[in-house]
């Protein structure tokens, strides 16, 4: 099938649209948060003053010559983009440029007292420690008597919808978790299963989203997977530092295991037999500098696209990465997923509750009953979600459009 006809990339320049408020009211909800959440001295506080200044009335600035990474977001597009409004460029190159100013602002990168501290870490804690947390960790021993599928469908569904944890959304939804979600828009479980079959001898890659409450139900489902011989390795891929509030790190794989271990029941055998998994290599942490990358996974780089092509599945988390994964663009929501994943060089599933404008992969009937009953709301409220997979049966010889 040829590729569609590139859809318009998504800006933050239309006032009143979804992206504009993330630029101009979600990011200074960010910079608030962080000065609230540490104790940073009058130098830090300055500088996160004047990202605030700069990100809703300047324009976009390069980093400092001295960066460590100035080389790789020159080549990611900082040459082109600096000195344009943070509105008229593309959205997801913008926001993953603000994060990245954030921890200049903070002294994340050093050297100095606040060097490697993720600012966004007091939240990551306060939503991990939770009591719900403990609440939805109970919740596994009645699970346990459960036949193993069933056990399977439940912690698919637990990972899927454990993105509504997503601290960044719940910033600009007045802190409230949504209600219960009538269903998933699209289901391609059954592909799913069908990739990873019992007694598998593949490895399964997970890029991951959040930490917390997400990451917590995204481990779970991968000791599963391990434990019924599924697949028989596993790879969390991870971001390398903290990233869109609440993304999670290697640091934030361990306070979840850490978590996990501690609990009682079934979830502390859960956190046991994912501690061992670890130790002995079936399950590894990745954390490639591309995962916060402002661009479309089909720009990624060799090595990645490497280890995405042995995996048996390799399964795409959350808003964000299926922003990336499709290509951050208004595509038609009936556009095929197949055709706008073509790229991708193994099967790939996306798991995510929707929480942005860019979707695909949609029937006629199914979007014309969402605009009728929620207009265009259902797209960025949370409270719907989808399961969708490319089985790669070209290989992923296909050039995509995501790009």
């Amino acid at each position: 099938m040829p590729d569609p006809a590139p859809a318009p990339v998504i800006l933050g320049n239309e006032t009143g649209s979804f992206p504009h408020s993330v630029l101009a009211e979600r990011h200074p909800a960010i910079i608030r948060q962080v000065r609230a959440s540490l104790p940073y001295g009058p130098e830090r506080q300055r500088a996160l003053d004047a990202l605030l200044a700069d990100c809703t009335e300047g324009v976009i600035e390069p980093l400092p010559p001295d960066a460590h990474d100035g080389d790789r977001w020159a080549a990611w597009g900082l040459d082109t983009y600096a000195g344009q409004s943070w509105f008229d460029v593309p959205w997801l190159w913008s926001e993953s440029y603000f994060y990245r100013r954030l921890l200049d602002a903070v002294g994340y990168f050093g050297p100095g007292p606040e060097q490697a501290i993720d600012p966004f870490r007091p939240v990551k804690l306060t939503e991990l420690d939770a009591p719900a947390t403990d609440e939805e960790l109970a919740a596994l021993d009645g699970l346990e008597t459960r036949p193993p599928d069933e056990r399977a469908q439940a912690l698919l569904h637990g990972s899927l919808w454990g993105n509504r944890a997503d601290l960044g959304f719940r910033l600009s939804a007045g802190g409230d978790t949504p209600a219960a979600a009538p269903g998933l828009v699209a289901d391609d479980s059954r592909t799913l299963w069908s990739l990873l079959p019992p007694s598998g001898t593949g490895t399964l890659c997970l890029v991951a989203d959040n930490a917390g409450r997400e990451l917590v139900p995204d481990l779970l489902l991968m000791a599963h997977l391990l434990a019924e011989g599924r697949v028989e390795r596993a790879v969390l891929h991870v971001k390398p530092h903290p990233y869109y509030v609440s993304d999670a790190t290697p640091a934030d794989v361990l306070d979840a295991l850490r978590r996990l271990t501690a609990a009682p029941g079934a979830a502390g055998a859960y956190g046991r037999r994912l501690w061992a998994a670890t130790t002995d290599g079936r399950l590894t942490v990745r954390a490639h500098p591309f995962s916060c990358a402002p661009l479309p996974y089909a720009e990624m780089p060799d090595d990645l696209r490497a280890e995405f092509a042995e995996a048996a599945l390799t399964v795409v988390k959350g808003d964000l990465n299926y922003r990336r994964l499709v290509g951050d663009r208004r595509w038609p929501p009936t556009t095929p997923f197949a055709d706008v994943t073509g790229y991708f060089p193994g099967p790939v599933a996306a798991l995510r509750t929707l929480k942005s404008d860019v979707i695909c992969g949609l029937d006629a009937g199914t979007e014309a009953a969402l605009v009728a009953a929620e207009g265009q709301r259902w797209r960025t409220a949370g409270t719907h979600a989808l399961i969708q997979v490319n089985a790669g049966t070209d290989g992923g010889r296909g050039t995509g459009a995501g790009a």
